[in-house]
This record gives C-alpha cells, structure tokens and sequence, in this order.
C-alpha cells in the first residue's frame, strides 16, 4: 500500500504571488453589478502602473458610476494533475470606465477584445483585495 495520496490541497499564496500569476496571463472572467445581480463575462487583461485594464463585452451603463465594485478572476487548471498543477487569483475593487481617448486607442490595439460595438468595454481596476491558490500535491499520509 502506498505512503503517498493522490488528492491534492488547496495553498494560499501571498498577493504578491497571485499578482505575478495574474500577470503571466492574458484571459480571465470579470464579474460586475448589473441589474441588482452579480453579471460574469469573459476578458482580457493586463497589469499597467499598479492597475489591472480589462477588455470586456459589459454594457458600459453597468459601470457608468465611477468606483463600481468588481472582481476578476482568472484560473488555470491543467487536465493532467501533478506537481502544483494548476492555481486561482481574485481581484476585486473599485472599477472605472476608461474614457481618455489615446489611452482606449492604446488598449483597443493591445488587448484582445471578445467583441466589438456598444458592450466592448474598457475597464481600469484598482486592486484592493488579491487572493490567490494554487493546487499543490497533499503529501504523505501519516
């Protein structure tokens, strides 16, 4: 009978670690207000100057008053388990709408939009709160 177990656990990373693991992504899911509900769609992302910029298909009224609380989440999970095989990072606070035109020009060339017209919306997020996880092998059992 084997010492080790095939289950694996759930670690917490710091905020730095789950920034750096966000940063070597480029698609994640951001979730805003809409309608008194919690709304989800697909995005883009990169980190600039302390801020995450989001390229997303939200209807830009859902985000219209500055500061609106989201959260975007990205996660990658490998079919194949092993060693550290896969992680999750959170980040949630306040969002704006990006309005400056030569900023938009910029982001519209350098993130990959999932749509175009009226909902291709771009968002700047202020992390406030970054959590992450990683899949980790859970060891020997005792």
């Amino acid at each position: 009978m084997s010492t080790t177990d095939a289950a694996h656990r759930l670690v917490e990373v710091s905020g730095a670690e789950a920034l750096y693991l966000l940063e070597g992504s480029s698609s994640g899911r951001l979730v805003y207000p809409h309608r008194g509900a919690p709304a989800l769609r697909p995005a883009a992302h990169v980190l600039a100057h302390g801020h995450l910029v989001v390229r997303a298909p939200v209807p830009g009224a859902a985000l219209q008053q500055g500061g609106a609380p989201v959260a975007y989440h990205v996660d990658v999970w490998p079919t194949a388990v092993g060693k550290d095989a896969g992680w999750s990072v959170t980040v949630s606070g306040p969002a704006e709408l990006l309005t400056d035109r030569d900023e938009v020009a910029h982001y519209r060339r350098t993130l990959t939009g999932w749509i175009h017209g009226p909902h291709d919306t771009l968002v700047r997020l202020l992390p406030q709160s970054v959590t992450g996880f990683r899949l980790s092998p859970a060891g020997p059992r005792p």
